[in-house]
């Protein structure tokens, strides 16, 4: 790789996009975020401190080379550092006037706090005396150094905080000061000093002197982190390729704490938790920017810095609108006020909430500044599924502030409700989750980038320090985890795990409920509901998202309320009402065991007739809630078994009746036990006739309803019975007749026979027609590979992907997920779970071919999925490839669904 280019000033930034092909997403992926920014902040005029980037190439080089240094990198830093002294006006170790600069992490997604940063690099004894005597303000230089001496023994030595954190509490404690900005040159002197030796203690080195091995130890300490824990756990949950990289930006230091004219801070062009077109963010006066990030001290909002700055936030107001009209996007940006002067140091797509996010993208279509396809294309299902996450309940938040359970407000950064027990430790928090199965809200005074694993598996996050733009809250908006930071009324003591809030203790293990909407943080645990969706900007976001997409959106639905939550969450029929479902409610079971145990022909008839208003009522409710809409409903599936207790039960049951009759005394008792033993052992001896050793590939679907042809008939007869009562009452009913588990088409036609003849005969009783449909479910590998033929009797496919994924890997469903199949999935034997995402090459081939075959003897044939699949984004993206009229799914996956099959047709048009 000789005379490869490994490291560009921003103003090269031209030369890297032409080298690249002239793609801007490549210039992200070689310069890495941060550092494409930076140099297009500098290519559009705005005020950049001078700098370079090292590509995200040479950090791959670095890596794959077990740590080495790619040929040449070197060198091309050190020539790029001389042209940042010159555009600087300073020199990098020069005693008198020397340059101090950064070493900041860059990959091409952001992924705030995850990796390393080092600031101030190029301060030793000599150059901190030339700043001082430059500066006059010996304090100013000595803290800085203090930063730079933790900063490098964290990031590059592996030292942990603590040490550095404790010293820095003593000084405060001993000075009598609240925070750091007010100790003096003295107090910071005993610092570093004190700072210096715990690094050779630590590290057995001295802190490096030369400022060039600072910046080579620095350098290669941000390649390594790019496969530092928690940037590899962030990167798995964010959906991040591993194998980017991450660029190392080094950037000529400009200072927030060298005085009162000076300050830092973080912010987003507009709300990030609401989406509101008004900038937010924090600063601080007189502080470097981690102070503001990490909670280390209580920030100010951003609006003060109008009254504080005025010039600086005029020219900060402008700057922002530019970067927004740029980037056409919420951008979050730091900056940093240097003697009066503005600079700014990053900008990035803004992390948002799911809220801010949908009213971002339809704000800026109504601004002109993006089209509805994009806006359409920036929604993510995910951040949709947040809209349905649970809320607390408000009669439950109002009985605990009566009951003074609630035990004050923070800054309500992540919306949604959450309950857990308080984890004070991140490690604490993903062991409790991982290994017990417990719901946990991780509480700390602030979260590092180190916490992000407990973060991730926690239900909430809260926090006593921080901001709107500290690391808690940025995690909490990218992950739809709700939020409270800022929680000054906590006061949290990691030495007797516990938390106290006034006079109430909380100790960690004792439930907690934070509401991220609201800020409001309680003690115990609070009742949660699922809201419906009332979002002004996602209902029409949703709608312009229904005028991209060509596949329909229907849902499963089993009850009339279901039915009408789907609607309003903006189904378009239903694609599959489980009568066996209706079947189990206690009400009905009694007639359902009658007629399994049934020994004559009457007396099955007497129970079904019994069974047949409560279907008609069932389905009647469905066809009214569902007013001109299709409603396909599947005849009976499971195995009879199912509705009779368990054998092992069963005998346990008798066991027990038998011991108590041989003590029974009372001839009443005796007499009554002796029916129960009766009873007990006729449904015993029905279950041991049901008993099949595989009863999922046993007598079910299809084969029950051949099997006793009466139970297809009663059903039947319920759904033309319920239609035609309903379009006499004016509903418009579309009926659609689903037999389920076919495997052959003699199947099929046999109870096609049955059906027409029982449908034609409750018609011509109520004297009118019902336009219906009559069609299968696909759930064996035989049925679609003979779709052809199956297709001659149905007028449509519905697949049935759970019992299809079952057959066609010759895995149980209902075993799977508690079994082997998570062992395949931690050693990556199966790219992801087939029974939460359409197995491409197996199960989405049998799909692909019956689509084909069964349109090949009916071009018109219905096709849809009604399987848990129909639900799943990257499912409903093959779904639309392979040509399907619909996918359906639970009511509460609808709004998902809708913007999920608008992605596949924006993608594929595109």
């Amino acid at each position: 790789m000789a005379g490869k280019k490994w490291v560009y000033m921003f103003d090269e930034v031209d030369e890297a996009q032409a080298a690249v092909g002239g793609s801007w997403d490549a210039v992200r992926g070689l310069f890495g975020g941060k550092g494409a920014n930076l140099a297009d902040m500098v290519r559009i005029g705005l005020p950049v401190p001078p700098g370079f980037t090292v590509t995200t190439e040479a950090c791959l080089a670095y890596l794959d080379s077990g740590g080495r240094l790619p040929e040449g990198m070197w060198e091309q830093e050190q020539e790029a550092l001389k042209a940042v002294e010159k555009q600087a006006g300073k020199r990098f170790g020069d005693p008198k006037n020397p340059l101090l600069v950064s070493c900041r992490s860059g990959a091409k997604f952001s992924m705030p706090g995850m990796m390393d940063t080092v600031l101030n690099i190029g301060l030793n004894d000599e150059t901190v005396e030339g700043m001082a005597a430059l500066t006059g303000d010996e304090r100013f230089v000595l803290d800085a150094y203090r930063r730079l001496i933790q900063m490098f023994g964290t990031v590059v030595s592996g030292i942990a905080d603590e040490p550095f954190e404790q010293v820095l509490t003593e000084v405060r404690q001993r000075a009598g000061v609240e925070n750091e900005a007010q100790l003096t040159a003295e107090d910071w002197k005993t610092v570093v000093g004190r700072f210096k030796t715990i690094y050779r203690r630590h590290s057995h080195h001295y802190f490096p002197k030369d400022p060039y091995d600072q910046l080579r130890m620095a350098t290669e300490a941000v390649f390594k982190s790019w496969n530092g824990k928690r940037a590899v756990d962030y990167r798995t949950a964010a959906g991040i390729a591993h194998d980017l990289g991450t660029a190392v930006n080094i950037v000529a230091m400009v200072f927030g704490n060298m005085g009162d004219d000076c300050a830092t801070g973080v912010a987003m062009t507009r709300n990030g938790s609401t989406g509101e077109n008004q900038i937010e963010g924090d600063y601080l006066p007189n502080a470097q920017g981690e102070d503001v990030v990490a909670g280390i001290r209580t920030t100010k909002d951003l609006s003060e810095m109008k009254k504080d700055f005025p010039e600086a936030y005029k020219e900060f107001e402008e700057i922002a609108r530019r970067l927004e009209a740029h980037y056409r996007d919420m951008q979050d940006v730091e900056f940093t006020i240097e003697k009066g002067k503005l600079w700014m140091l990053q900008t990035r797509d803004g992390k948002r909430t799911a809220q801010a996010a949908v009213r971002i993208a339809v704000d800026m279509v109504e601004e002109g500044l993006i089209e509805k396809d994009e806006a359409v294309l920036r929604l993510t299902p995910e951040q949709v599924d947040f809209f349905l996450h649970p809320q607390f309940d408000h009669a439950a938040q109002a009985e605990a502030r009566s009951s003074g359970r609630m035990l004050g407000h923070g800054l309500n950064v992540s919306p949604g409700a959450a309950c857990g027990m308080a984890a004070l430790t991140a490690d604490l928090a993903e062991a409790w989750v991982k290994k017990e199965g417990k719901d946990v809200i991780m509480v700390r005074p602030e979260t590092k980038p180190d916490d992000v694993h407990g973060m991730l598996a926690a239900k909430g996050i809260l926090t006593s320090r921080g901001g709107r733009t500290s690391h808690a809250a940025l995690v909490a908006r990218q992950f739809g985890k709700p939020a409270v930071v800022g929680a000054s009324f906590l006061h949290i003591d990691m030495g007797k795990r516990q938390i106290r809030a006034g006079e109430t203790v909380i100790k960690e293990g004792d439930w907690v409920s934070i509401d991220g909407t609201t800020g409001q943080v309680y003690v115990g645990k609070l009742d949660s509901v699922i809201p419906d969706i009332q979002d002004a900007w996602l209902i029409k976001l949703l709608g312009w998202a229904d005028e991209f997409r060509r596949l329909g959106v229907w849902a499963n639905a089993d009850y009339p309320e279901d039915a009408k939550r789907a609607r309003d969450f903006g189904t378009q029929g239903i694609g599959l009402c489980r009568t066996e479902h209706m079947f189990f409610e206690s009400e009905r079971l009694p007639f359902v065991q009658k007629m399994i145990m049934a020994e004559l022909p009457v007396e099955r008839q007497e129970a079904l007739n019994q069974l047949l208003p409560f279907q008609r009522e069932d389905f009647a409710g469905l066809f009214k809630a569902m007013d001109g809409l299709p409603v396909i409903i599947r005849l009976i599936d499971p195995p009879l078994h199912e509705f009779l207790p368990s054998r092992i039960q069963l005998l346990k049951d008798l066991s027990d009746l038998k011991i108590r009759l041989q003590h029974a005394g009372d001839l009443s008792e005796i007499d009554e036990l002796i029916e129960q033993v009766r009873i007990k052992e006729n449904i015993l001896r029905q279950a041991e006739i049901l008993h099949e050793d595989n009863p999922m590939l046993g007598l079910r679907g299809v084969r029950l309803g051949i099997h006793i042809p009466e139970l297809t008939l009663m059903q039947v007869r319920a759904i033309f019975e319920a239609a035609c009562q309903a379009a006499k009452e004016g509903v418009d009913v579309h009926p659609e007749v689903m037999i389920p588990l076919t495997a052959h088409v003699n199947e099929l036609r046999v109870q096609r026979k049955a059906l027409e003849a029982e449908a034609r005969k409750v018609m011509d009783e109520q004297g009118m027609e019902i336009d219906y449909k009559f069609g299968t479910m696909i759930e064996i590998p035989r049925a679609a590979l003979t779709a052809e033929e199956i297709a001659g009797e149905a007028e449509f496919f519905s697949f049935g992907t759970n019992d299809l994924t079952q057959t066609t890997f010759g895995i149980s469903r209902d075993d799977a997920d508690t079994g082997f199949l998570i062992e395949y999935m931690e050693k990556e034997l199966l790219p992801h779970n087939p029974f939460a995402t359409i197995d491409l090459d197996g199960v989405g081939e049998l799909m692909r071919l019956a689509v084909t075959r069964g349109r090949k003897a009916k071009p018109d044939l219905e096709c849809g999925i009604c399987g848990e699949h129909g639900g799943d984004p990257q499912s409903i993206r093959f779904c639309h490839e392979i040509g399907l009229n619909y996918v359906s799914c639970s009511p509460f996956r609808v709004p998902i669904a809708r913007l999920a099959a608008a992605h596949a047709a924006l993608k594929e048009s595109k």
